[in-house]
């Protein structure tokens, strides 16, 4: 259950109407609901109660300390790929002893800083990596936790830019050179063998995927177990959410699990995973990120004009893809909603922004409702990877962001001044202002 819906006329999150939040602190707004934050997180902790388990949520889907602080008090882990996701999670109250590092191109600060750290796992995508981790940890007198991160050559059917399992993509060791990596990782005296990893892509639908990459990496897993002291296998992430609605009616009931789309839920994953899973005796690991904060977020946006030409019907509004860049960069879509709900005949729409680029536009002749200048819109389902993937292009200002707790609002990033876009700059010093 989302917690995104219509009270009369009014789109709420929770309790707080989202016009209301919209009027108070400006857009472009990014609302996330706290209460859609932890249910999901829930789910899949209970969806894996029979084994023992972490649930990592994968922070580079969404990085805001209050968003980290919502699920560190939960109990979550984090799985990251950058130093700076470490501190932030550090600064959120999160436990490094809980955080699994991934990414293919560590560097030795980062290195050094998570091993000083006490992290859980580096997630090792080649064998160089497992050199430099165990070259740091010797120079540190530690011993580094690492696993493999195996490419089982599966495809996920999901995005050509979000799919990670085959062996096209930069990720992973091939899963039939992982017995060779973990023998001669074992003799780096300074390495611990903790599990092993796969992630096959994001926004996956259905089991069968995981089901595939799974029975081909556990004949090579229970190998592994019996030469080593492993403790774990972590199946990454990729649950997918639903980001276009249930019902072509026009009704907003996204929120609302339809059967009839056989929505991959957390019970049926590891209804289907688990049994295979639990014979080994291991720690499950799993690295979610989209589906946990994926619906409970929001981005709220003006209607600034609204430009009719021959062909089309523009609503030009104050948002832009440099505040949520899925749908330029993947195609991606987001249902599109009024604040104030409208009645009527639908326009065919394109929703687009400011920025001088044809690909800045959220959706493309979609049947909206007629809405006109300062009306308010919501990009639904932007919670994951919108405000981390925001820039400053065009020399915008990045959004603020709300978080909503049951009727209680608070700010938990102010709105970027748009003399902080130029802060750390200078003109060189054979320089001067213009007059």
């Amino acid at each position: 259950m989302h917690d995104f819906h219509y009270s009369g006329a009014q789109l709420c999150c929770e309790g707080v109407t989202l016009e209301a939040l919209a009027r108070k602190f400006g857009t472009p707004l990014y609302v996330y609901s706290q209460h859609t934050l932890e249910d999901r997180f829930q789910q899949l902790d209970t969806a894996l109660a029979a084994v023992d388990h972490t649930v990592c949520f994968a922070v580079k889907s969404n990085s805001n300390l209050a968003v980290l602080g919502t699920l560190a008090a939960l109990g979550s882990g984090f799985d990251m790929v950058s130093a700076g996701e470490l501190r932030r999670v550090m600064e959120a109250g999160g436990d490094p002893r809980r955080c699994v590092f991934a990414g293919v191109g560590k560097t030795e600060t980062e290195i050094e800083f998570a091993l000083r750290q006490g992290i859980y796992c580096f997630n090792v995508e080649s064998e160089p990596e497992l050199e430099r981790i165990n070259r740091l940890a010797r120079r540190l007198k530690r011993i580094a936790p690492v696993a493999v991160r195996v490419n089982p050559n599966v495809q996920a059917h999901t995005h050509k830019k979000i799919t990670t399992g085959t062996y096209e993509n930069k990720f992973g060791i091939a899963l039939e050179e992982v017995e060779g990596v973990y023998a001669r990782a074992a003799r780096l005296k300074h390495l611990q063998l903790l599990g092993l990893q796969m992630h096959i892509g994001s926004q996956i639908t259905e089991t069968a995927p995981f089901e595939q990459a799974v029975k081909k990496v556990l004949p090579v897993l229970a190998r592994l177990r019996e030469r080593h002291p492993l403790e774990f296998f972590s199946l990454g992430g990729g649950l997918g959410i639903i980001y276009e609605p249930a019902l072509a009616s026009g009704t907003p009931a996204w929120w609302k699990s339809d059967p009839a789309r056989k929505l991959l839920t957390p019970a049926k994953y590891a209804a289907r995973l688990l049994p295979l899973i639990q014979p080994l005796g291991l720690k499950v690991l799993l690295e979610p990120g989209r589906f946990i904060s994926g619906n409970a977020g929001v981005l709220l946006t003006r209607v600034e004009y609204v430009k009719r030409t021959g062909k089309k019907n523009f609503l030009i509004v104050d948002a832009a893809m440099n505040d949520l860049i899925r749908p330029a960069f993947y195609d991606a879509y987001h249902e599109i909603l009024p604040l104030s709900r409208k009645r009527g005949t639908l326009v065919s729409s394109d929703v687009v922004g400011p920025i001088c680029e044809s690909g800045d536009f959220f959706c493309q002749n979609r049947p909206l409702p007629k809405v006109g200048e300062g009306d308010y819109l919501a990009l639904m389902s932007a919670g994951a990877y919108g405000f981390v993937m925001a820039s400053n292009y065009n020399s915008r200002p990045l959004a603020a962001e709300v978080l909503v707790h049951g009727r209680q609002a608070a700010v938990v990033r102010k709105r970027q001044a748009v003399t902080d876009l130029w802060a750390g700059e200078t003109l060189a010093s054979w320089q001067s202002p213009q007059g």
